[in-house]
């Protein structure tokens, strides 16, 4: 062995050692940088969409109150239970008790926006009885009301919970309306919460849309003879859009009283969704099996585009 060939290892243990530090020393400082660097920017979150399935367990909870008649224990929880939804979801909530009948009945309304109001209604009371039940033997029976009440209630809850408050330009009302469902029964009339709210309103929303009957599985909904024509083709356009054609049927059906009635007398545009083809309705049959949350979803997936979206200006 040579004293050349003796000394080569020696050299190479030096350069490996030497490399080591430089290689510490930019690991060093290519910390103290990365530290001076502000914190990342977070991804934005997209804002929530409506969601059928948390619709229809809004409407299940309901049933699971049980019927849920004006002035009843049922009724109240079920009015303290909406006022609690809507305070979580972050909405202003006011409310409007009056008497009729010897029997106290709140109306529930929650505020949110800016702008030009536009207001969406639902009654949350269910029929005293079950008088079109075809066993004649259960027609004092109460009727829980899962489309008939719950579905509606339900959709404008989980509004509250998935709407874009900030970006809609105009302000919301979501209107829970008491005492609507025992017209034609003894000491009573159709739709006494809208009409009270509506005739004690100082200033009128921009236009109404009432949602009544709108989870049923077998969901098919026609024009309402008394709905406002306009506002009525203005919705069923943006659901043909939205790929709802099958459901939203641009046809004239039947001409009801109900809590849109009220604000059309009083000169606001109003429409009325419902699906009036339930044979369960008025029976003890309208349970929460019946409803769907697709049904659910595409009801509400149509009002959050037509809030959020501002489609309500393209109306003269």
């Amino acid at each position: 062995m040579s004293e050349r060939s003796w000394r080569r290892p020696r050299l190479d243990w030096i350069t490996l050692a030497t490399v080591g530090v430089l290689v510490l020393a930019l690991g060093y400082l290519g910390w103290l940088g990365t530290a001076a660097l502000p914190e990342p920017t977070p991804t934005p979150v997209p804002p929530p969409v409506f969601d059928g399935d948390r619709a229809l367990a809004l409407a299940q909870y309901q049933c699971e109150i049980g019927p849920r008649p004006t002035g009843s224990p049922a009724g109240r929880q079920t009015g303290d239970w909406i006022i609690e939804q809507l305070q979580l979801a972050g909405w202003t909530v006011e409310t409007q008790e009056f008497t009729h009948n010897g029997v106290t009945a709140r109306n529930i309304v929650a505020k949110a926006g800016r702008g030009d109001v536009l207001l969406l209604g639902a009654h949350y009371d269910t029929r005293l009885v079950a008088d079109r039940d075809p066993d004649t033997a259960r027609r004092n029976e109460p009727v829980l009301g899962a489309n008939d009440g719950a579905s509606g209630v339900a959709v404008l809850l989980e509004l509250a919970r998935a709407l874009d408050v900030e970006s809609m330009p105009h302000e919301v009302w979501l209107a829970f309306f008491d005492a609507e469902d025992n017209g034609d029964l003894e000491g009573w009339d159709w739709a006494l919460g809208s009409r009270y709210m509506a005739e004690n309103l100082e200033s009128l929303p921009r236009a109404m849309i009432l949602l009544d009957m709108v989870g049923d599985a077998d969901q098919r909904f026609l024009w309402e003879g008394n709905s406002d024509p306009q506002l009525r083709q203005h919705l069923w356009q943006t659901a043909t859009i939205l790929g709802y054609k099958e459901y939203f049927v641009p046809e004239v059906g039947p001409t009801l009283i109900d809590d849109h009635v009220a604000f059309l007398e009083r000169g606001v545009p109003a429409v009325d969704i419902v699906d009036f083809e339930y044979p369960p309705w008025h029976t003890t049959a309208d349970t929460c099996d019946k409803l769907s949350a697709e049904s659910l979803g595409r009801v509400g997936r149509l009002l959050e585009i037509y809030l959020e979206r501002g489609l309500i200006r393209a109306l003269q």
